[in-house]
This record gives structure tokens, sequence and C-alpha cells, in this order.
């Protein structure tokens, strides 16, 4: 009988972001990507969100190593808050690497990593497990896939992936490979990316960009462009710069992770551009507008991102004028669409030109639709299947296209975050549930809250009134006329009548309480909080948040 393998889900199946995953052979752990996720609009106030890494935390001495899959934000993001806890190897490409060692370090904790670096077809031994590195195509480069030769054999995870037959670097998704693994040892388990999984077809080749941008360039000669992507999608890079030097224009970078990752980029021989292609940002007002390309971060609309405080007026480096033209080569997070489109209002106000996905093809996905997730079936051939990488619809639709691919119904699991899942000699079946909620960061603190989060939704929605009351205890009487302040609920110059009554009415219950010998602050706030609250419920239909002051003299 062979040992069973368990697989636990810490985040990623139910959202777009948070990708974490265990697998468990033998008391030993590796985890797989420890991604971020971007905060939706009804969390105020918060920075990022990261898997609960309480799993991780109780079983630190299991953990053997984590895996970066590729060097997106939703895959590495959280490396350098789960190095708090533990000190791990870390592997990855190069330039996965290299993209998550500049956050580790910007941290402090770099020195909690020992960062080992792995190539397309590397098969590495680490603790019980043997890890196979597939080369994948996607939207930043050297992405893998990974195989884990297991006990209970083979488990396939697709990484995030799409099947580009024509690749800017010509680097294939290796389906021979994995069609080699399902013939020999075959694939008990396969895990694949679900975030396409209800779009039909195919995705478009990234290589169909760069026609597009060679077109727009050639349709804008004589203005200056500004073109805006991912810092991390070094091919949609290569494919600027291109479509700039054939249109006689110099290359200058805007944004602090443009530059770093242009720089990484080159180091690793992933950028393939001339040297003297390159400008200071701050002498691009001394070329003529036709000879200027800007590649931007803020793609997505970021408060302080480059973009946004372009569209502002506020980017110190780089002010647009009348006639400038702007490409925005990304489509945005689910989520950020809002914050996109804004940025694109105060684009126009400025006078500038903007080029989006809505009016050119200047982006295409990184992640597979159907027809491409049937090619992966059709080779990979596996056993079980669980949809991972996606919000719920995502899922339910790629377990439907398992089905119509040959999978048995009683083989395909959907699972959520916290899911865990067995593989043993009787088959797949459930294991036990492990805590697996949002962990909210707020600038350098972690773990923000549910509570400290709705008291921000409710800030944000109904306002705050707080009522200040001086109180001698020992005379049982309220010294002074309590202040009522309020942000959010009412405007006080309009209100003086409402606030009056609501003064005179913390006093009296005050006072009442008082005389019934309740002279404790705490006693008196409940008071003051119950009556105050029934009180605008009743004259507003409003319910902001209370705060009762008792100062006692």
């Amino acid at each position: 009988m062979a040992e069973p393998v368990r697989v636990t889900f810490l985040g990623g199946l139910g959202e777009i972001g948070r990708n974490c995953a265990c697998i468990e052979q033998q008391g030993r752990i590796i985890v797989l990507d420890v991604g971020i996720m971007f905060p939706e609009p009804d969390m105020p106030g918060i920075d990022l969100v990261l898997p609960d890494f309480s799993y991780l935390r109780d079983h630190v001495d299991q953990v053997e190593a984590v895996i970066l899959t590729h060097g997106h934000e939703d895959h590495t993001g959280g490396l350098a808050y789960l190095l708090r806890e533990l000190s791990v190897d870390v592997y990855g490409s190069a330039l996965t690497l290299g993209l998550a060692r500049n956050r580790v370090e910007e941290a402090g904790v770099v020195d909690r990593a020992r960062f080992i670096e792995v190539k397309d077809g590397d098969r590495r031994t680490i603790g019980p497990f043997e890890v196979e590195f597939i080369p994948v195509t996607h939207s930043v480069p050297h992405a893998f896939a990974t195989a884990y030769h297991t006990a209970q054999g083979v488990i396939l995870h697709s990484g995030d992936f799409k099947i580009d037959l024509t690749p800017v670097d010509g680097r294939l998704t290796d389906l021979a490979r994995i069609g080699a693994i399902a013939t020999t040892d075959g694939i008990r388990l396969l895990l694949a990316d679900s975030t396409n999984a209800e779009e039909p077809g195919f995705t478009a080749s990234e290589s169909e960009v760069g026609a597009t941008l060679r077109r727009v360039f050639q349709a804008h000669e004589g203005h200056r462009l500004i073109v805006t992507c991912f810092a991390s999608h070094i091919h949609r890079i290569q494919q600027i710069i291109e479509a700039a030097t054939s249109n006689g224009r110099k290359v200058a970078t805007l944004g602090r992770s443009m530059a770093k990752n242009v720089e990484l980029a080159r180091r690793l021989g992933l950028l393939d551009v001339p040297d003297d292609i390159f400008v200071d940002i701050e002498k691009v007002d001394d070329l003529p507008d036709g000879r200027v390309c800007v590649v931007s971060t803020g793609s997505q609309g970021e408060p302080l991102s480059a973009l946004s405080l372009m569209a502002a007026g506020e980017n110190k480096r780089l002010h647009l004028r009348e006639g400038d033209v702007v490409v925005i080569s990304a489509h945005p997070i689910p989520g950020n669409e809002w914050a996109v489109g804004r940025v694109i209002d105060g684009l126009y106000r400025t006078g500038a030109e903007v080029v989006h996905t809505g009016l050119e093809p200047v982006h295409v996905s990184g992640h597979a639709r159907q027809g491409e997730l049937k090619i992966l079936f059709s080779v990979a051939k596996p056993e079980f299947f669980v949809p991972v990488h996606g919000e719920y619809r995502h899922l339910v639709n790629h377990g439907q296209v398992a089905h119509q691919m040959g999978v048995d119904r009683d083989h395909v699991l959907l699972c959520e975050d916290g899911d865990s899942i067995i593989l043993d000699d009787a088959g797949m079946h459930r294991g036990p549930d492990v805590p697996a909620g949002f962990l909210y960061v707020d600038g350098t603190v972690g773990d923000v809250g549910h509570g400290v989060l709705r008291d921000r939704r409710l800030l944000a929605e109904e306002g705050v009134v707080v009522v200040v009351a001086t109180v001698d205890p020992h005379r049982r009487e309220v010294v002074t006329a309590p202040e009522i302040i309020t942000r959010g609920w009412v405007h006080a110059p309009e209100a003086e009548e409402l606030l009056g009554e609501a003064s005179a009415l913390v006093r009296k219950v005050l006072e009442e309480a008082l005389s019934e010998g309740s002279t404790d602050q705490e006693g008196l706030r409940r008071h003051a909080r119950k009556a105050l609250g029934k009180f605008v419920g009743e004259k507003t239909r409003r319910r902001p948040m209370i705060v009762p002051l008792i100062v006692v003299v």
C-alpha cells in the first residue's frame, strides 16, 4: 500500500489572486506559489490581501520548499510575508526569482530564503518529492508547469499557461513532455488554470499585439507615445521597443518597477534591444515629439502609479500635453475597472488621446481558453481533475470542460480555499479543512482583521457621530452640555437643531444613569451609545458609528 498524498488549497480557488497550495507527502510539505490579491472595492484602506498562513505556521518544521511557477504578483507577492514566518528554499526560473527577490529585499527578509534557480526540463529531488519543471507559455517569460512524482503517481500543475504557437521568444508550451508523462507514468491528478474556462476558442498569440502596436505607432507619427503595461510583461515590453525603434523613437522607462524589471530582463538576456535605444526620462522633453516612446507602469489605475499621476497632472517626471497618445496595453484585472476608467477620463482631460483594448487589440490574455484546455486534457489524460486559479464560476466551467474531454464526473472535484484532497490507493477524496480566510494588509500591518474592515465599511457608508460629555460622578451630574461631533452623517451648520436635540437627549440619559448609581465610564458610554443610536436611527434612518467619550472630573 502506497502512502497517501495530500493537497491543501490556501488561496486562488474562488478568487483571482492569492494563489497558494501545499502538496504533502511523508510528513513533508512543498508550498506551490505564494501570491497576493489586490483589494476589492469593499475593502477600504486595504493595500493587498494574503493567504492565511495559519496551516503553514502550525507545520513550520515540515515545510520543505516553496516553488514559484512564474513571476506574477498573484503567485509570488506573498513570499516576503511568508518568510516572516519561516526560513525556506525557494525554487523558480532566474527571472521569477529575480522578480520575487526584489520584493523580499524591500521587506528585509532576504536572509531567510535560499533562492535556487531551475531551468526548462530540470528534475529536482526536493525532500521526498521528485519535481519536474516543464516550460509553458504565459504573459511573463519562463513560466513553468510542475510535475510532482509522488507515491500516488504524478500530480501535474499547469501553472498559468496558454498554448501560443508563435510566442515572442520561441519558447513553446511543452505538450510533448506532458504527453510523454501521460503515456509512461500516467497523470494521476491534474490541477489546471481556470481563468479563461468560460471563453470558447483559443487565446490569441502575443505576437499579434506586436503587429497592432506597430500599426498604432505608424498612425501617430509626430506625436509622443506613452505605453503602459505590466512591468513583468517582458514580451510586451520587447514588442513595444521594437515598434518604437521601427518608428525611429527613443525609449524611456517611467515607474520604479518598470525600470528595475527592464534592467533585470536585459541582464538575463530576455530583452533583445540595442543599448543606444534608451534615454533618461528627464531628457525626453529635449527630443522631438515623434521620437519619444515612454514605457510606463500604471495599467491597472493604481492610485500612486506613474500613469495615475500623469492623469492627475501630478507626475513630476512627465507632464502630458495636447497631442500625446497614451496606449494602455492591458485589460483591467477584475475589480479594477472603475480605477482604470477614472484614469482614462483623467488622461482625456489633459488633452491626450487614449488607445485601449476597447478600441484596438493592444492586449491579449496569458491564459488558455476552452480550446487550449481541451488540448491539455487530450494530451495529459488525467485520472482525476481539480480546477484551480479562478473565481467559482471559472472552476465550474472548467469542470464541465473536463467532463466533455472524457474525465468521469465523479473524478472531477470542485474545491475552494481551505479545502484539502487526499490521493490514496482507493482514489481521490476530500480531506480535512484548514483555515484559509483573507489576511488583510494595510501599509506594513498584516492581519487588519474583519472587525477593522467592518468598521471601515460602516464609516464609509454611514459616517460617524462622536459625543463628548463631561461628568462629575461624585455630584452625579453632567458638568456641561454634551458636544456632538459628526463626520459623514449630517453637515453640522445645516443641522444645528438636530444636533441640539441629540445633545439634550444624551444629557438627560446620562443624568438619569448617574442618579440611578451608574458612575463607571463604560456603563455611561453604553447608555449614551444606545440612546444616541436610537435617536439617530429614528430621525435619519441611518446607522452611523456612534463613539461616546465620557470625561470624568
